[in-house]
C-alpha cells in the first residue's frame, strides 16, 4: 500500500485508502468478472450522478442536436458503462503482460506513428477523453513504445502519486500541466514522445476559442504552438472499443501537417482548430465513448451567456 504521509488529511487519506481498496478488489478478478463489476458501477453512477448526467445531457444537445432525444440518452447510458469498462481496465493494468494485453488489443496505423517518431523530431499524440486513454498509453509502453503524459495533478496527492506509479509502470512518465511546457519543449528535442489530452475546457490566455462541434470552445494552444516551435509531429492516437470485433484498437491517424506561416498567435488558432477537428471526428463515429460530462464549453468568449 502506497505509504501515506504525515501531512495527508483524514480526507485524503479516506480517499486514498477507497481508491486502494478498490484497485486490489476489482484487479483481484478474472478480466471478464471484473469488466462486469466495472459496468455494474457504471450504471450505478448513471442513475446516482444526476448533476453530470444533466451535463452530458445538454453537451449532447448542444453537440448533436439532430440526433432524437431516445438516442442520445442511449449514448449516455452507454458512455458511463464504457467508463465503468475503463476503471476495470485500469484496476488490471498492473497485472497485463504484452501477451495478455494482445489478445483484446489491437493497433491500427502503427506504422503512421512509426514513420513519425523516426523522423527524430518528437512525437506529439493528439488525444483526448474517449474510448479507454487511461489504458491506450499504457498498452503502447507495454509494447516498448514509452511515453510521457500531460496530465492534470489529481486533487488527492496520495491518489495522484498512486494512480502515476500505475500509468508509468512501463516507462511512461507523467509531464503535469501546472509545469509541464519547458519539459515538453525538451522532450520534443530529444525525440521523444509525449501524448496530450486535448479535448478539455481551458481558460485565456493558454486557451483559444475555435469551433467544437460549431460551438466555440476554448482550447489548449500548447501542442500547436510547441509543434510549430519544434517541428515536431503530430499523430493522433485513440484507443477505442470496436463492438464488431469485441475488443479495442489503438487506433493510429496519418500526422496532421502544421501550418507555419510566421504568425505566431495566427497559426497557434488555426493548428488548435485542425487537431480539434480532428478530435471531433473520431468523438462522431465513437460518441459513446467521449466523455459528455465534462463541461467543453463553459468558458465563453467575452460577451456571451453562459451554457451551463
Amino acid at each position: 500500500m502506497e505509504p501515506v504521509t504525515a501531512k495527508a488529511t483524514l480526507r485524503e487519506r479516506a480517499e486514498f485508502a477507497a481508491v486502494w481498496l478498490l484497485v486490489r478488489i476489482l484487479g483481484s478478478l478474472p478480466r471478464s468478472v471484473a469488466r462486469a463489476t466495472g459496468a455494474a458501477i457504471g450504471d450505478l453512477a448513471y442513475f446516482g450522478l444526476a448533476r453530470l448526467r444533466n451535463v452530458g445531457r445538454r453537451n449532447l444537445q448542444l453537440g448533436l442536436p439532430a440526433m432524437q432525444p431516445q438516442r442520445r440518452e442511449q449514448i449516455l447510458k452507454e458512455l458511463y458503462r464504457n467508463l465503468g469498462y475503463l476503471l476495470a481496465e485500469f484496476c488490471l493494468m498492473p497485472h497485463y503482460t504484452p501477451e495478455q494485453a494482445s489478445r483484446f488489443i489491437r493497433y491500427e496505423g502503427l506504422e503512421n506513428y512509426l514513420r513519425a517518431r523516426d523522423r527524430g523530431k518528437g512525437v506529439l499524440v493528439l488525444t483526448g477523453h474517449l474510448g479507454a486513454w487511461e489504458l491506450s498509453s499504457f498498452y503502447h509502453s507495454l509494447m516498448g513504445y514509452p511515453m510521457g503524459m500531460v496530465i492534470r495533478r489529481l486533487d488527492n496527492p496520495l491518489v495522484d502519486r498512486f494512480v502515476n506509479r500505475i500509468r508509468c509502470l512501463h516507462g511512461n512518465r507523467v509531464l503535469h500541466k501546472d509545469d509541464f511546457a519547458r519539459g515538453l519543449i525538451a522532450s520534443m528535442r530529444a525525440g521523444e514522445t509525449v501524448g496530450i489530452l486535448m479535448d478539455t475546457n481551458m481558460t485565456p490566455p493558454q486557451g483559444v476559442f475555435v469551433p467544437f462541434f460549431g460551438i466555440e470552445a476554448c482550447t489548449a494552444s500548447g501542442m500547436a504552438r510547441v509543434a510549430a516551435k519544434t517541428g515536431a509531429a503530430v499523430v493522433p492516437g485513440f484507443l477505442l472499443w470496436e463492438k464488431k470485433e469485441q475488443r479495442y484498437v489503438l487506433h493510429f491517424g496519418h500526422e496532421i501537417p502544421v501550418q507555419c506561416t510566421g504568425d505566431a498567435e495566427r497559426d497557434a488558432v488555426s493548428n488548435t482548430a485542425t487537431f480539434t477537428s480532428v478530435i471531433e471526428g473520431y468523438v462522431r463515429r465513437y460518441p459513446e465513448q467521449w466523455l459528455w460530462m465534462h463541461r467543453r464549453w463553459k468558458t465563453r468568449p467575452a460577451g456571451q451567456e453562459g451554457i451551463y
